[in-house]
């Protein structure tokens, strides 16, 4: 989920094919990409569906495994895959490809009739071959960057072999959302290395090094584990939001002459946003111990995987989404309309909902949330549409 708002990335650098402007070296058809990218958004689709269904709402298809899978669904399958198929891009190398199609394809099978256990291996194997997706990028430059992102991709096989021994999802969140977290604030400090300072790297490393302590102890002492967890992750928000350039950019002019219009602006914008939900998850577990069931996991989840990671990728679909499929996607101020419902939505769910109670500003929220989702991609598809027919 890269971006380049402050600066070009290194051609050195393992990201130095998402800059804008810089195709990727490796001569592939669009074709296998979106063959690559396709089960990440039928992931998203059924994530959605599932949605509808704990919701205790109508959706278009009902089966009864969909509400059990909708978290990996939407974390490994969905996510999972897009940050697999980026850094694939990244390596230039067609070896990377593995680890996005096994995520994929994890993502279909347990959405097919097949045993759970099958669909649970693929995405076990996927997020191995995400770990492994990092070391060539470790070994082309070894920084302090790639290294956070690596400890995320172990996360990630972490969950995927708990879940495919029998663990629990609401267990085994804690590292879901170090997964997340971490991947994009390596991304931030690839991207923003300058304005977070020469010791940015360092400091990072130790930050992701607390998180990490923090959700191992949440799973072998649950109550002291996940106070640790929730202040590490604030301490992790807090240095991000004051170091990040999202900070300057907020204030760029909407009238920027070009193409990109009010781009800088609209990314800083969802990325603050992202910080303050990952800010309240954090305050959460510190403040309430484990969130594994109830309004607090509701909250914990949503406040992660929601106003952050989406926040984040809403972002940044307009840089990364180009440089994987080779597609323009030019930014429209439509996009800011997704934006502003995903984050109102979600105050609405989780604050009137969660927090006062209200069943029905709850499922309010939730179908708001699903909307705001669902007419994003509607404009991302209509802006790259309009952008692939317009001459370059």
């Amino acid at each position: 989920m890269s971006t380049t708002t402050t600066r070009q990335r290194s051609p050195k650098g393992p990201g130095s094919d998402l800059g804008a402007g810089h195709a990727p070296r490796v001569h592939a058809s669009l074709v296998p990409r979106v063959a690559l990218l396709a089960p990440a958004g039928i992931a998203l689709l059924a994530g959605l569906d599932a949605a509808l269904i704990l919701l205790d709402l109508p959706a278009p298809v009902r089966v009864d495994r969909l509400p059990e899978v909708h978290g990996m669904l939407m974390v490994l399958g969905f996510v999972g895959t897009l940050i697999a198929l980026e850094r694939a891009v990244a390596l230039r190398r067609r070896l990377g490809f593995v680890a996005p199609a096994l995520l994929g394809l994890g993502a279909l099978v347990l959405l097919s009739p097949a045993p759970l256990v099958v669909g649970r291996g693929l995405l076990a194997a996927g997020a191995a071959a995400l770990v492994g997706l990092y070391l060539p990028l470790w070994r082309r430059q070894r920084d302090d960057a790639v290294l956070v992102q690596a400890l995320g991709a172990v996360l990630a096989l972490g969950a995927a072999v708990l879940w495919l021994g029998g663990t629990d999802v609401p267990v085994l969140a804690p590292w879901l959302v170090g997964f997340v977290v971490l991947t994009i604030a390596g991304e931030r400090l690839e991207l923003a290395r300058i304005a977070m300072g020469p010791s940015a790297g360092t400091t990072l490393v130790l930050l992701a090094s607390g998180l990490l302590a923090g959700i191992v102890a949440a799973l072998l002492w649950p109550r002291p584990g996940a106070a640790l967890l929730g202040a590490a992750m604030l301490v992790l928000t807090g240095w991000l939001a004051a170091h990040d350039v999202a900070r300057r950019t907020i204030h760029a002019p909407s009238h920027n002459s070009g193409r990109t219009g009010g781009l800088p602006r609209y990314m800083a914008g969802c990325m603050l946003a992202g910080y303050c939900w990952l800010g309240v998850a954090g305050a959460i577990l510190m403040l309430g111990g484990p969130a594994t069931e109830g309004v607090r996991h509701d909250a914990l989840l949503h406040a992660v995987f929601l106003g952050f990671t989406l926040s984040m990728i809403m972002a940044h679909a307009p840089v990364i989404l180009p440089a994987v499929l080779r597609r323009p996607l030019p930014y429209h101020p439509a996009l800011i309309a997704p934006a502003v419902l995903l984050h109102g939505s979600l105050a609405l769910r989780l604050w009137v909902g969660d927090a006062l109670g209200s069943h029905g500003a709850w499922v309010t929220g939730g179908v708001l949330n699903i909307a705001a989702v669902l007419s994003f991609v509607a404009i991302a598809v209509g802006c790259a549409v309009r952008g692939t027919r317009s001459p370059a």
